[in-house]
């Protein structure tokens, strides 16, 4: 595989750098509620810049750099819709106000884009200097898969972290503005926003626990996976408020989602015995029955997956209305002719 141009990687990255301050800038500036007009042409732009930047790394790299971009960001970009779920409900949760919700979710962003940072510059020293790192990386996704399957989550359980927060740190009742500090009654205190921007700095710091695991099973290349990251969280802010309460209809998203992590799992665990250097596996030699799962065949299973649990869901959706529009029906009372007729 070629290796692109250095001044393209740099350039990508101050470029990416510029847009992601642009919309910083422009949230703080005029925070208000996107339309739905205005959020659809956001969340386009930012599906066709990611498209652009594929078509680019094919023409300066191969077909190869641009299947592993787009299976990364697809990845990344479900799980983020699933982070997306979580922001709704933090946001009803602690009754953030509408006109505040933009700047909110820019710190949230923000957040997911340093820890994800983090994560990706400790996976990539990992993967440089231990091949068995992808053995937890894949049981890791597959247990991950499992719990977003089957184990129900309580969603009214409160964050232990803030739960602490709560005991140690005088929190006042009400908002004001965005502002993390307020005074009430003359002492000054946090404001709410505190707790709300705690819930949201822990939710990112677990997704990125799944979603760094899950792109490096696409690909080695710490670009491309700090890429696919950056191009899966712009346009996040204005998806929130294109798809509203879309996302609750949205039932088996999670299911889409954990084939995809348990996918990648497998097919993490199936590199590892590869290229196995472990001792106690087959005498520290490879597993040549260990097939390589090519980008390609990772980029249909990606896409097929998103694509029946999002189909299925607006199906169930619509069935379920029927459904109660059908139970409405039979519930009104129906009246027989001799019901109008006048009592003599």
């Amino acid at each position: 595989m070629l290796e692109l141009p250095a001044w393209f990687e740099i350039g990508s990255l101050v470029v990416l750098t510029l847009i992601l301050v642009a919309d910083l800038l422009l949230v703080l500036k005029r925070p208000h509620v996107p339309s739905f007009r205005e959020s659809t042409l956001w969340v386009v732009f930012y599906v066709v810049l990611a498209l652009i930047f594929a078509l680019l790394m094919f023409v300066l790299g191969d077909a190869e750099h641009a299947g592993q971009f787009i299976a990364g960001w697809l990845t990344e970009y479900s799980l983020s819709i699933d982070n997306l779920f979580v922001f709704v409900i933090i946001m009803a949760r602690f009754a953030v106000p509408k006109k505040m919700q933009q700047e909110v979710l820019m710190v949230g962003i923000i957040l997911a884009l340093l820890f994800r940072g983090v994560f990706i510059l400790l996976g990539a020293q990992l993967i440089e200097n231990f091949s068995w790192i992808f053995y937890i990386f894949g049981a890791w996704l597959v247990w991950t898969a499992y719990q977003q399957a089957f184990v129900e989550h309580d969603d009214d359980r409160e964050n232990p972290i803030i739960r602490l927060l709560r005991k140690r740190v005088r929190i006042a009742d009400d908002y004001d503005g965005i502002k993390l500090r307020t005074t009430v009654d003359g002492t000054r205190m946090f404001s709410p926003v505190l707790i709300v921007f705690v819930a949201i700095g822990t939710t990112d710091l677990l997704f990125a626990l799944d979603s760094i695991p899950a792109i490096f099973g696409i690909t080695e290349s710490a670009f491309i996976v700090f890429t696919a990251n950056i191009f899966a969280l712009m346009g996040l802010r204005q998806l929130y408020f294109l798809l509203g309460g879309l996302l609750e209809r949205l039932e088996y998203l999670k299911y889409g989602i954990a084939f995809i992590l348990a996918f990648i799992g497998v097919k993490l665990v199936l590199h590892a015995l590869h290229v196995n250097e472990l001792p106690f596996i087959n005498g520290g030699e490879h597993v040549d029955w260990a097939p390589e799962i090519s980008t390609w065949v990772s980029l249909g299973v990606i896409v097929a997956a998103m694509a029946v649990a999002t189909i299925a869901s607006i199906v169930k959706a619509r069935v379920d209305s029927q459904r109660r529009g059908t139970r409405l029906l039979d519930e009104v009372p129906h009246f027989t002719e001799d019901d109008h007729r006048p009592a003599r």
